[in-house]
């Protein structure tokens, strides 16, 4: 699959977003090493906490299915006119579980960049951080 086909499939995703308060639909697409995509958008809540992002959306389908390790893309997108840059919560989560992720980003009109999820969050605590040392 290609960046585009993937960040294709993140948009695809938009129109099934629940966005009552913001209004600001956001798409994603998360591969695994195989090709296998799992898909995700927004889902608003009442009590704003609640709120679930399209990231950790996809990246929870993906945990729920089974899948632990071997992401390597996530494309994510919004209607915006800039990029949809994922929140420091979905950067921590992603982390978690793929510190070597590719990140592609995507405003409103399609175009998109690349960068590694080392470049989103600089100094990410993960699991290896929880290692006791003697």
């Amino acid at each position: 699959m290609t960046d585009r086909q993937l960040v294709d499939l993140a948009f695809q995703m938009l129109k099934r977003s629940y966005v009552p308060y913001s209004h600001f639909p956001v798409g994603a697409a998360l591969e695994c090493a195989d090709g296998t995509v799992f898909t995700g958008c927004n889902v608003e809540n009442a009590a704003y906490g609640s709120t679930i992002c399209a990231e950790r959306t996809a990246l929870v389908k993906a945990v729920s299915e089974g899948r632990r390790d071997n992401f390597v893309r996530l494309a994510v997108v919004g209607t915006g006119t800039d990029y949809c840059w994922p929140c420091g919560s979905c950067r921590q989560m992603l982390y978690e579980f793929a510190p070597d992720l590719e990140v592609l980003v995507a405003r409103g009109d399609g175009d998109f960049v690349k960068l590694p999820l080392a470049k989103l969050l600089p100094y990410g605590f993960g699991p290896k951080d929880l290692s006791i040392h003697p």
